[in-house]
């Protein structure tokens, strides 16, 4: 797979901890790392996406702001419940530009991506793009 937005391969958000109408969670995954989604404070701040079926992933790439620390859990059912952890990134601090991180997942086979900001450098974060290849 070629890099694409994660909505062209329809992949959606399925939860997000937090939500702010202009700057919604369907933004993290439309390819342009212009729109984000912004969490409005406090941690842990979580969102999910689903594939429409089960896709293998050998890396996640984050795009972001205030980022300090990721976990990324999997599940492989059609519910989304039950994961299990597979990555965690402590993410350097960029100011004044995007945080970008590749996470190799080594080909793990997902139908949801639980992705969990356990801490920020900031009260809030912005999550520009999430990418993946396989």
């Amino acid at each position: 797979m070629i890099e694409s937005s994660l909505t062209s391969l329809g992949a959606k958000v399925v939860l997000a901890a937090s939500s702010d109408e202009n700057h919604p969670p369907e933004n993290i995954i439309d390819g342009n790392t212009k729109t984000f989604w912004m969490s409005t404070g406090m941690f842990p701040q979580e969102f999910i996406i689903r594939f429409p079926e089960p896709t293998s992933i050998g890396t996640v790439t984050v795009d972001s702001y205030n980022v300090k620390h990721l976990k990324i859990e999997k599940n492989t059912s059609q519910n989304a419940s039950q994961f299990e952890s597979i990555a965690e990134k402590e993410f350097a601090y960029t100011e004044g530009h995007l945080q970008s991180n590749a996470i190799t997942l080594n080909g793990s086979s997902a139908t949801h991506l639980r992705f969990i900001i356990t801490s920020g450098y900031d009260h809030f974060v912005s999550v520009h793009r999430v990418s993946v290849k396989n």
